[in-house]
């Protein structure tokens, strides 16, 4: 293969990625937008981070070829790919550690009744 074709599939590959990041960054913004609870949000959040994110990542890495910004690309990948669900597992620890309960949700551990319900009926 010449140097064209290598360099017309790195740019198919990293319009691909592009693309698909892009979408996954959509979808996971209507999300946050769109869903009910802190859960359901933090569902979205978690891919738009963690997938979108990285495959834009990746598409740069392809357009940047071999040089020392395709290393650079990768720590911040790295480093992605381990803080992203991290951070969305403390956010949602401190969410439920504050209360915080799906807004479906009939019983909680204790058996009580909480969310909908419960503002109707007064329990707490």
């Amino acid at each position: 293969m010449d140097a064209f074709t290598i360099d017309l599939l790195l740019d198919i590959a990293s319009v691909i990625a592009f693309a698909t990041g892009g979408a996954f960054l959509l979808i996971g913004a209507f999300g946050m937008i769109r869903l009910p609870d802190v859960w359901s949000r933090l569902h979205a959040a978690g891919i738009m981070d963690t997938v979108g994110a990285e495959l834009i990542l990746i598409g740069m890495m392809f357009q940047a070829g071999l040089t020392q910004a395709t290393l650079k690309l990768v720590l911040i990948s790295l480093f992605l790919f381990i803080t992203s669900p991290t951070s969305t597992h403390a956010v949602a620890n401190a969410a439920f550690t504050a209360g915080i309960r799906p807004v479906r949700l009939r019983k909680n551990e204790a058996d009580r009744v909480i969310g909908e319900s419960a503002k109707r009926t007064g329990e707490s």
